[in-house]
């Protein structure tokens, strides 16, 4: 049986013994783990993610044909009405993100086909020791499809980063609803973020040619940032709407005329089959509200019941 002796001092450093961890007895060969030589700082155990989901039309009835998930991404497939358009729901079961994380969604929406793909709960991104969040989402909508991609709001902790970007790829007459919020801390709870660094990049190309590109960027203070008056005028949560359809400039009324009767701060814009809607709120109860009223409005149903739980 081998026994672990205590070392002896060896000598004396500003009057503290020190120890030489050569006098320590190995066991099989090592030195007790806590006693061994200093190495390099461990590497924080960061979460991946992986979601691939292809939807196609079978005698009019939309089906999935490939569901993949790895890592902390999951997906799940609720059981819709009759008629309904088939629905995913994707889970982050790492409970949010942080420096170093990095989650990829991959949807296609095959010629003819009508899915939506939603969140089972707003995404966190919480504070990081280093490096940012990546979360990448590529979309594909082919010939005569329909793709609604309705995630529920990601919210940003204080000394957070987050780097997002959300590609699609649409043909001429194929449609995509596509929702994105933001709330700026838990501002049910009085929180406030102070040190934030968020990066939100979308790019949407019609046949392979870019017709729509933009971009969020918040830095440091944005509490600060979104108290001007040509930014936020003291907003704390936002969110852009896409639709890209052949008549998407055709609903334009109906929306301002939602916008008219919302507490929220917004505007529409429709140029090039394409109708953006732009919100801000002061809380993140009354974006919420108001989004749920406009893309009601612009699908012509009610939103997945997942948004309500």
């Amino acid at each position: 049986m081998h026994g672990l002796a205590l070392a002896r001092p060896v000598r004396l450093e500003n009057d503290r013994p020190m120890i030489d961890i050569q006098q320590i007895p190995a066991i099989d060969g090592n030195y007790p783990r806590l006693l061994r030589p200093s190495a390099a700082p461990p590497v924080l155990e960061r979460a991946r993610g992986y979601a691939r989901l292809s939807f196609a039309s079978s005698e009019g009835e939309t089906r999935l044909v490939e569901c993949y998930q790895s890592g902390s991404a999951k997906i799940r497939l609720p059981r819709v009405a009759r008629g309904a358009p088939t629905e995913a729901i994707l889970l982050n079961t790492a409970g949010g993100v942080t420096g170093g994380d990095h989650f990829i969604y991959d949807v296609t929406a095959a010629p003819s086909s009508c899915a939506v793909v939603t969140t089972q709960a707003a995404e966190r991104v919480y504070r990081r020791s280093s490096g940012s969040a990546r979360i990448e989402t590529s979309l594909t909508i082919e010939a005569g499809a329909r793709l609604e991609w309705l995630p529920q709001e990601t919210i940003i902790f204080d000394n957070s980063a987050l780097s997002r970007r959300l590609s699609a790829d649409v043909t001429d007459d194929a449609t995509l609803l596509a929702v994105e919020a933001i709330v700026l801390g838990r501002t049910a709870m009085g929180e406030t973020t102070r040190n934030i660094q968020v990066g939100d990049s979308w790019r949407v190309r019609r046949n392979g040619e870019l017709i729509f590109a933009d971009g969020i960027r918040l830095e440091a203070d944005a509490v600060d940032i979104m108290a001007g008056a040509a930014t936020g005028r003291g907003a704390v949560a936002f969110a852009t709407v896409l639709l890209v359809s052949p008549d998407a400039e055709t609903r334009i009324e109906a929306a301002r005329e939602v916008l008219d009767r919302t507490g929220s701060e917004g505007g529409a814009s429709a140029w090039n089959r394409m109708l953006v809607l732009r919100l801000i709120a002061s809380t993140a109860q009354a974006l919420r509200s108001d989004l749920v009223k406009l893309v009601e409005c612009l699908r012509g149903a009610p939103m997945p019941r997942v948004w309500s739980l």
